[in-house]
């Protein structure tokens, strides 16, 4: 399967050739890829130590000294963080990414989650798009780096993290700033958190992520007494739940608008075509009924716009001929820089108007701000794109799910969405059924990671 690959490669256009790797440093970068993929890293069934160590056995076999590779915090979920010595006359930058994957069954999908598999033009695997790609493409051309010779003049960090998607004590971010804050401080750092975007095969837009939403699950419960099925009463803690739960489904919070936003939606415009083009321009201006018919025909760009809540679980009841004595259910939101906990939890009890619904906070991960837009960073990433993919558009982005971004800007190390993976805008398959990665943006993204690392890591 690699020579075939590797042949149909060798047949694409000259202009398209450009934008990979040299053959062996493809085939490099699948080894690894597919190494980790096959490594199951889930939050509760798996670990990614084994992830960790392997990648620190490379780093030694290619000559870094042992203290240059860092391997800790749990005995399952271990980092590693790597020290790519340069001419310390500016800051460090770090290079993120997890090795940790959402959980995935055999049942749920066409082929073996943890069975790394190239079909159609596509790599298979659960954490083939979120993050192994990425993590995988940063070993690889660390690598090639050091065969190279290339002489930085600030240090490169790779840190390879645990805990990503699920949390808790181990999140390797987190565990790295409280316990080895010295290992990955740094000026700024290079993360998951945007994308490359195809509309019909074609690529249009290359997103550069600065932010991302805030996180935080709320708790919706009714306790009542119960009693027997056979004499019912209106006063029934699901119809309580239930009540509230249809309100809150048919309820939006206010459109806001940040700089980042404003100037998604204006590139976004240059993009699209026909009527919507022209309402994303107006977006950008704020113009409250362009907001209205995108958020309509777009869930992506409505949470671009809006802080959103959504019922993610349910639990109720204990026995089949028994009146509920409990209901409740979990309810994820997504929160804007812009609101607060405060203002959602106060948004929530007036949308589901019942005192018999207790109200709590489960988790919250807390704000983080959004980083600035760099001339550098911004300089490099334009060139880069334009160079690799003419016409393609430049995008800043916020993220509306989650990453170890928001640990890293809320201790002051701003943080960039950069992978340069492109997939289909309506199809992103991560913490989904058959999850999946193009081979050649694979590839591409290496490339793209390669080359913007190694010229804002380039003597002045």
């Amino acid at each position: 399967m690699i020579r075939l690959t590797l042949l149909l490669l060798a047949g694409i256009t000259a202009s398209a050739a450009d934008r990979l790797p040299p053959e062996s440093e493809r085939q490099l970068a699948r080894e690894i890829y597919k190494e980790m993929v096959e490594v199951q890293s889930g939050f509760s069934t798996g670990a990614t130590t084994p992830i960790a160590e392997s990648v620190g056995a490379r780093f030694r076999a290619a000559g870094f000294p042992e203290s240059d590779v860092f391997v800790g915090a749990n005995p399952r979920k271990s980092n590693i963080v790597v020290r790519y010595g340069g001419s310390g006359a500016r800051k460090p930058i770090l290079l993120l990414a997890h090795i940790d994957v959402v959980e995935a069954k055999r049942e749920d999908w066409t082929t073996d989650p943890f069975t790394f598999i190239e079909k159609d033009g596509y790599f298979y695997g659960r954490g083939t798009a979120d993050d192994k790609a990425q993590a995988a493409v940063w070993v690889a051309n660390l690598l090639r780096y050091k065969r190279e010779g290339f002489k930085p003049d600030r240090d490169l960090l790779l840190a390879l993290t645990a805990d990503e998607e699920g949390g808790g004590p181990y999140n390797g971010v987190d565990w790295l700033l409280k316990n080895h804050r010295d290992l990955i401080d740094s000026e700024y750092a290079f993360n998951e958190g945007a994308r490359g975007e195809m509309v019909d095969g074609k690529r249009v837009a290359n997103d550069i992520g600065l932010g991302e939403k805030q996180y935080a699950d709320f708790r919706l419960e009714v306790r009542n007494k119960g009693g027997h099925s056979a004499r019912p009463v209106p006063d029934n803690a699901i119809y309580h739940l239930a009540g509230g739960l249809y309100r809150l489904s048919s309820f939006s919070f206010p459109f806001r608008m940040s700089d980042v936003t404003r100037a998604y939606f204006g590139q976004m415009a240059k993009i699209e075509k026909g009527p919507m083009a022209a309402d994303l321009a107006q977006v950008a201006t704020g113009d409250g009924d362009a907001m209205r018919r995108v958020a309509a025909a777009s869930a992506p760009m409505n949470a671009m716009m809006r802080t959103t809540c959504v019922a993610t679980q349910l639990e109720g009841g204990h026995a089949t001929n028994a009146l509920p004595q409990l209901a409740a259910a979990n309810v994820n939101c997504r929160i804007l820089q812009e609101d607060s906990v405060e203002d959602v939890m106060a948004a929530l009890k007036k949308v589901v108007a019942d005192d018999q619904v207790k109200i709590t906070v489960k988790t919250n991960e807390g704000p983080s701000p959004t980083s600035p837009m760099r001339p550098d960073i911004m300089k490099a990433f334009s060139r880069v794109t334009d160079t690799m993919w003419p016409g393609v558009v430049t995008v800043p982005t916020m993220a509306v799910g989650g990453s170890d971004g928001r640990y890293l800007r809320s201790a002051g190390i701003p943080t960039y969405g950069i992978q340069g993976f492109f997939q289909d805008r309506d199809d992103v398959r991560a913490h989904g059924r058959d999850e999946r990665m193009p081979v050649q943006s694979f590839y591409e993204g290496q490339t793209l990671l390669y080359e913007i690392v190694k010229e804002l890591a380039s003597a002045k």
